[in-house]
């Protein structure tokens, strides 16, 4: 059963499938973050979203945190003829992951855009939260309460700051009330585009108990941005109650052609 929320910055709780009780425990989620540039190449050349889609399928992850994903646009729904008429998040989730949500944040006269996951586990309920910062473009953080044997409840959060460093202080200052109210002892997985070019996300989440996951293996983020020659280290994973092994930056061929942005893919143990 899916769960979607087409109304921007409101709460919508969905009752998802109850896990049998047999269920063996899960120790480790794959998981996939990837900036999906609305289906498009770097530089909007390609309409890529097929391909795409097998690429995602491909990882095998088990939940997918996807930003910049088109839930509907109607300009290029008229222009490509390889354009899906279910939202772009419907259209990769396919048959490989059973259940997603959808939390929209920006609307215009064509369409809307926003974060979505998708997830191979049930999805106890989801929460879009508005982190627009006034004048600046619109964003958001997609909360979402994952079913995983042998675990209460496994948070995530789907991420995706703004271009300016005064906009992504006071989001990070959100986040970290968001991070505030969950348990302390549950499981959580924070994911994303963060732009943060500077670098000041790590300092500010490890007082919450975040570590990122390329910076503990690596000492450093991964590189992500532009995908074809990645300098910037703007897409992150952060854990808590839970550890990383083996964070893998997915920067080559197909993926440096099907987004700007590298994905970030890791073994998330629980």
């Amino acid at each position: 059963m899916a769960t979607q929320d087409f109304r921007p910055r409101d709460e919508q709780v969905t009752a998802a499938d109850v896990l049998p009780e047999q269920a063996p425990p899960v120790h480790a989620l794959h998981i996939l973050t990837v900036n999906t540039h609305k289906g498009f190449s770097p530089l909007n050349r390609r309409f890529v979203l097929p391909e795409l889609r097998e690429a995602v399928r491909a990882t095998s992850a088990d939940v997918v945190f996807l930003q910049e994903v088109l839930g509907v646009h109607r300009r290029h729904g008229e222009r490509y003829d390889n354009w899906s008429d279910v939202p772009q998040y419907e259209f990769l989730a396919d048959s490989i992951w059973p259940v997603f949500a959808y939390g929209r944040n920006a609307v215009y006269p064509d369409g809307e855009h926003g974060n979505a996951l998708l997830s191979k586990f049930p999805i106890l309920h989801h929460k879009n939260h508005d982190v627009s910062v006034a004048g600046q473009e619109e964003r958001g953080l997609l909360h979402s309460v994952l079913a995983v044997p042998g675990h209460e409840q496994v948070h995530t959060i789907c991420v995706h700051l703004g271009l300016r460093e005064s906009q992504r202080q006071r989001q990070l200052q959100l986040l970290c009330e968001l991070l505030d109210s969950l348990p302390a002892d549950e499981p959580v997985i924070v994911a994303g585009d963060f732009n943060d070019w500077r670098q000041q996300a790590d300092r500010v989440l490890a007082s919450r108990g975040l570590l990122e996951a390329f910076a503990q293996a690596h000492s450093a983020p991964a590189r992500s941005f532009p995908a074809r020659f990645p300098l910037l280290r703007l897409d992150r994973v952060y854990l808590r109650n839970a550890t990383a092994h083996a964070p893998l930056a997915l920067s080559r061929k197909p993926w440096s052609h099907l987004s700007d942005h590298v994905p970030l893919a890791v073994e998330v143990r629980l």
